[in-house]
């Protein structure tokens, strides 16, 4: 049996192809651009997990979604990162047919159930601001369940290709891999129109209706409390600040790859030039450093612990927390003198 036979198009996975569709300068650019979102995404959820780990104050049911979340960004920068950047900067995929599976099917797997950990916290905020079936919360038992079955989904829907059920093959420059968006076959096709709708569009729906319910509901509570300051309001803007982050961040990283993977299936003879079809793919990874930024060092509990422990004790924020508490206590002060 040769080479090329026990892997199919050999000729991608074992050396540098003959026509490559960039040149050596554009693997490095890719490879440098791949490395600037690896290497703070390993540092900031790795920090995740070892603060949260640390401190018995951020084991609270919403901040065991975030961990989660930070393990499977981990493990997405580790697999799909790290070797993006090593691929790329050789100018070829290097790991083989079976590498390549893998490779594709652990993208998948972390990429996924960090989706699906997204839809999590958004029904977790739900809960804790709608309580939309009374006064039964958010509790650690339905966290552990939700983290559970986030993982048990992604597995479920990314395990059909190792079987049989569609397949993981080179994508975009060919130094990554993923689901089999091109391949025509009727099989692979339906794999990839019931993945995108379980695994696209199902987490997308659950966060769009979480959040629309979550921000009708302070905009009411809002209303009938604008008597006592604004306080509420205030409240509402910072969740909506956090809201609008989530929505753009999952719209901008997400939805490029899979528009792209339906357009393709929509009309398998679309020409898409490589360099066009790794972009999305590329956004989708860089999600793996919005995320600990987004849900993690906006809250503001968290950052107490987390960013001592990335700056070796220094707590850069004491001082301005200080600072405006005195400045709030003049002004109160001065109010009160002028009354």
């Amino acid at each position: 049996m040769q080479h090329s036979d026990f892997f199919p198009n050999a000729s991608s996975y074992i050396g540098p192809q003959r026509d490559p569709p960039l040149s050596r300068t554009g693997f490095i650019i890719l490879a440098i651009i791949m490395a600037i979102f690896t290497g703070p995404a390993i540092i900031l959820n790795a920090t995740v997990i070892i603060v949260s780990l640390m401190y018995k104050q951020l084991r609270k049911p919403l901040n065991y979604a975030l961990v989660n979340m930070a393990v499977a960004d981990l493990g997405t920068a580790m697999t799909g990162g790290v070797l993006s950047v090593v691929n790329n900067a050789q100018g070829y995929f290097s790991l083989g047919r079976t590498g390549c599976v893998m490779e594709g099917f652990a993208v998948s797997l972390f990429g996924i159930t960090s989706l699906c950990t997204v839809a999590l916290i958004a029904v977790e905020r739900m809960f804790v601001v709608c309580k939309p079936i009374g006064q039964i919360t958010f509790q650690k038992q339905h966290a552990v369940g939700g983290i559970a079955l986030s993982w048990l989904w992604s597995l479920t829907w990314n395990l059909p290709p190792l079987f049989g059920w569609g397949r993981y093959e080179l994508e975009g420059v060919g130094t990554s891999c993923a689901p089999d968006w091109h391949n025509r076959d009727p099989h692979n096709v339906s794999y990839i129109l019931a993945y995108f709708a379980v695994c696209f569009a199902v987490p997308f729906a659950i966060i769009l209706a979480s959040y629309t319910k979550l921000m009708w509901t302070l905009h009411q509570v809002s209303n009938m409390a604008s008597v006592e300051g604004g306080a509420v309001a205030k409240g509402e803007t910072k969740v909506a600040f956090m809201v609008v982050l989530m929505v753009l961040t999952f719209l901008i990283s997400w939805m490029p790859y899979a528009g792209l993977a339906m357009l393709v299936v929509y009309d398998p003879d679309v020409e898409i030039h490589p360099l066009v079809g790794t972009v999305p793919v590329y956004l989708a990874k860089s999600s793996t450093v919005y995320n600990p930024l987004i849900y993690i060092y906006l809250n503001k509990q968290f950052r107490k612990y987390a960013v001592p422990f990335l700056l070796c004790g220094k707590e850069p924020w004491v001082e301005d927390e200080a600072s405006e508490n005195v400045t709030t206590m003049e002004t109160t002060t001065n109010q009160v003198a002028a009354a």
